[in-house]
């Protein structure tokens, strides 16, 4: 028996606005590059991401266009997550480097401080990892989590990911080589 991996490319004709009981997930709009640069830039968010921290709004509308971008290119999708309540942008959820041969795509969030401690990446996960695998057609999800983040890893393994690797210094940044903790999630693992 074979199995169907092609990705489901018509999902990149219109940008997929989901929700869920609480939130919203919808494309970014050059109006959120403030928003963006508050949580990126925010201590406590910047801490686990090995990329460079934005310093104006210039830097994060970079960053959104980026991410259009990718979607144009069906390489990826990046949803603002908008907390329905107060109609507030709260963070992010991306599908990247979507592997097209092998149906895999990797994960990353964000989320501000202020939304943490109240389920919402667990509600963001529950709409998004269901869309990867039903909608787009993916056959399994990555997701590269910097050692110290234990909350991350916490959210993944809830979800059913495993480790699949641990990767010592492979990555340069900031003057250091740093370790990476791969984890994996495959449609199966759900059944």
């Amino acid at each position: 028996m074979s199995i169907e991996t092609k990705i489901n490319t018509r999902i990149f004709e219109t940008f997929p606005k989901l929700e869920s009981e609480r939130l919203c997930f919808r494309a970014y709009k050059k109006s959120d590059a403030e928003t963006l640069l508050n949580i990126r830039s925010h201590k406590a968010v910047s801490k686990y991401m090995d990329t460079t921290i934005p310093k104006h709004t210039d830097d994060t509308e970079k960053r959104i266009e980026g991410y259009h971008k990718a979607f144009k290119n069906t390489k990826g999708i990046t949803w603002a997550i908008i907390e329905k309540s107060s109609n507030t942008l709260i963070g992010d959820f991306g599908i990247s480097h979507i592997d097209k041969q092998n149906s895999r795509g990797e994960i990353g969030y964000i989320l501000h401080p202020d939304s943490w401690g109240k389920g919402y990446m667990t509600e963001t996960l529950n709409i998004l990892i269901g869309f990867g695998f039903k909608n787009l057609n993916l056959h399994s999800f990555s997701a590269n989590v910097n050692l110290e983040n234990e909350n991350s890893k916490a959210l993944l393994l809830k979800f059913g990911f495993r480790l699949e690797a641990v990767f010592r210094e492979n990555f340069y940044y900031d003057g250091q080589f740093l370790d990476s903790e791969i984890y994996c999630l495959i449609q199966s693992d759900l059944n």
